[in-house]
């Protein structure tokens, strides 16, 4: 056998025994799909990717996604065996190995850097957290529309900055998840001929095998959304792997799949029935004949041959060395030709602002008609967005009514022929769109995407990873209450608020007018680490006149007395969110007409304001202070912790109804009466 070869396979067998011996080790895992594919992986890693192992950071590196986040240890063994160095939680530092030999020995196990499924910023070299099946393929979708808009932008003659490539790797349980043929299908229209997607067609599910549920011919469906469609027919053979690479590179109008044919748990002769080759160890005695069938010590564990660490470091490590090496000395001089291109670059990848990004922010004056906060919104991100070049997004379909276009000169759209635009365009894909903007904020880029509340239940998956992810993805959901009116309640949200604040890390911002919304954009945008779903109004809510009431400053601590009684302590507070800030205040002026004197506050964000100081929360709501009311249009779940026992929350308790927003808003009790007898209600109980 070649020496080449000779390494290749041996390179191969390490790769496959370590999977074995960390899987058996920890009594959990999935073997299979990691074996199977380690010829493909082996052959990407070592002989195409362009990346390099002591910079895994290199803005510039190939991204390799691994969409079948159950095959983790495929990707752990791949990190340890090429060297790739740790950086910090803040991605500022690097340091040691990111994977080392111990961290597979403790595979799935507490605090170890090798989780059950790959972790983003928990584990270096890991591009995406993955595990939820098809998340990963539309994250790498986002990852290739920022690879070509960073290059359309920044790249000039002479200088080719951003030329990345994006690979992701995932099974048939990805290729059944909608979110893929959602992605795919946006892919293909977009022509993205960076992005190269490997589908480990093994056949097997955890039920069974895939003809109980999944006949389709996938080819076949990724050839009619426009991507160039390649076989392997044996996962094993390392020539053809590597020309279908080739052909890939050598695509320039399209993105690629190349269907991979494989066996899982290949090697492993008697584990072939799908639930233990895919979700379960070996066993000792199956692992003994398997290193035995590869050539292997039958006793030795984890087992990592020198030659191999070595034949990784000429491999990938020199090609990654001197690729990167290029890069930094290529923009060195891009730096001295194009200074403010360079300085976006940096700031881009510390998650930094430009200097006076905020420089252009509106003040709106009082006005008793005012608008809908989707209105002030979208006039506020179009103010920002001139300033910060690399914040972009679009809707799922909804922008003229999300009001989330860009509308000043040079924003332009996203598309296959012009992919500097900053319009994109997601088509009715609520659940891609949000994976995608997952996949631009994982390439440094600043990316907003909007829908109507209601379907914001399509894009939770994807919201939960980048709330895992902690990245700072900006959601934008508008059509926000039964003030939908007429569409009725099919589209008229009442769970998903509290739904939304359930979600740890998310913020979520409901302003009440339009200077909230500019200070709610100001909180926003200076996030490095944290998503925010803001929710807005369809209908028109009255622009408060903040010299007679509180500054719109206050949004930013979450919580802050808007409104108090001229004559002293307040009997009763009143608090709201959004559209129902303005209801609470005609009601604290009906109540004082009565002699009872209220305290409005308006708490358009419980994350923000449980982050306060006690003695801060303390002083908006008293804890001695117990009669108090709140108002918002959605359900009552999780108000109580404001409101207390002595309290009384007024919400939604059924769905909505099909008539204009004023009289739906009547019929459940959106009005001043009714919060005024709340209120006296919740008085006259005290005094029991």
């Amino acid at each position: 056998m070649d020496p080449q070869d000779r390494l290749a396979e041996l390179s191969i067998a390490t790769i496959r025994t370590l999977v074995m011996d960390a899987v058996q080790a920890a009594n959990s895992g999935h073997p299979g799909a990691a074996m199977a594919l380690a010829p493909v992986a082996y052959t990407l890693w070592q002989d195409v990717l362009r990346y390099d192992p002591a910079d895994p950071l290199w803005p510039n590196r190939d991204r390799f996604v691994l969409s079948a986040g159950h095959a983790s240890m495929l990707l752990y063994a791949l990190l340890h065996l090429t060297g790739v160095k740790a950086a910090d939680m803040t991605y500022d530092t690097i340091g040691g190995p990111a994977v080392s030999l111990e961290e597979i020995k403790r595979f799935r196990q507490l605090g170890s850097r090798t989780p059950g499924h790959p972790e983003y910023r928990w584990t270096s070299g890991v591009e995406t957290t993955t595990g939820p099946l098809g998340q990963g393929f539309g994250n790498s979708v986002g990852m290739a529309i920022a690879g070509r808009w960073l290059a359309a932008h920044f790249n000039r003659p002479g200088f080719e900055l951003f030329s990345y490539r994006v690979y992701a790797i995932g099974g048939d349980g990805c290729m059944m998840e909608g979110i893929t043929a959602e992605a795919a299908s946006l892919a293909g229209h977009l022509k993205l001929s960076n992005l190269c997607w490997l589908y480990d067609s093994n056949r097997i599910t955890i039920e069974g095998k895939t003809d109980l549920a999944f006949s389709e011919d996938v080819g076949a469906r990724f050839a009619a959304y426009g991507w160039n469609v390649l076989r392997v027919t044996d996962a094993n053979d390392r020539d053809r792997i590597a020309e279908a690479l080739k052909a890939f590179r050598e695509t320039a109008d399209r993105p690629t799949l190349i269907v991979v044919d494989s066996h899982i748990a290949y090697g492993a002769p008697h584990k072939q029935d799908s639930e233990t080759a895919h979700g379960e160890p070996l066993g000792e005695e199956e692992i003994r004949l398997t290193k035995r069938a590869y050539g292997w010590p039958e006793e030795a564990k984890f087992e990592v041959p020198a030659e191999v660490r070595a034949h990784f470091a000429e491999g990938i490590g020199s090609r990654g060395r001197a690729l990167r090496t290029a890069w930094r000395s290529e923009f060195d001089r891009y730096r001295e030709h194009f200074p403010e291109l360079a300085d976006h670059i940096v700031r881009m990848q510390n998650r930094r602002l430009p200097e006076g990004w905020d420089k252009d922010l509106p003040a709106f004056p009082p006005d008793e008609k005012g608008q809908a906060t989707r209105v002030s919104s979208g006039t506020v991100l179009n103010a920002i967005a001139k300033n910060i070049p690399w914040l972009m997004g679009g809707a799922a379909d909804l922008a003229p009514s999300t009001k989330t276009r860009l509308t000043f000169a040079g924003a332009g759209d996203f598309e296959a022929g012009s992919p500097g635009g900053r319009n994109f365009h997601f088509g009715v894909r609520e659940h891609a769109m949000t994976a995608i903007l997952n996949g631009l904020s994982l390439s440094k880029i600043r990316p907003y995407g909007s829908g109507f509340l209601i379907f914001s239940d399509y894009a939770r998956p994807a919201i939960r990873l980048g709330a895992m992810m902690e990245l700072p993805v900006i959601l934008i959901f508008t059509h926000d209450s039964i003030g939908v009116g007429e569409d009725g309640p099919t589209h008229q949200p009442v769970e998903q608020m509290v739904s939304l604040r359930t979600v740890p890390g998310l913020i979520v911002l409901r302003p009440a007018d339009a200077n909230e919304v500019v200070e709610a954009w100001r909180v926003i945008m200076q996030f490095r680490r944290r998503p925010v779903a803001l929710i807005l109004s369809r209908q028109n809510l009255p622009t408060l006149d903040r010299t007679k009431y509180a500054p719109a400053a206050g949004l930013a601590k979450g919580a802050y007395v808007l409104a108090d009684p001229s004559d002293g302590r307040p009997d009763i507070i009143l608090i709201g969110t959004g559209s129902e800030v303005a209801l609470c205040l005609k009601a604290a002026q009906a109540l004082d007409k009565e002699g009872v004197r209220a305290r409005v506050v308006s708490m358009p964000s419980w994350e923000l304001f449980e982050q306060q100081e006690p003695d801060y929360r303390d002083a908006i709501l008293p804890p001695d202070l117990k009669a108090r009311v709140s108002v918002e249009q959605g359900v009552t779940l999780g108000w109580d912790r404001y409101v207390g026992p002595e309290g009384r929350a007024i919400g939604m308790t059924t769905f909505g109804a099909s008539a204009p927003y004023q009289d739906v808003q009547r019929k459940f009790g959106f009005t001043v009466e009714n919060v005024v007898g709340t209120a006296r209600d919740v008085l006259a109980g005290g005094r029991r």
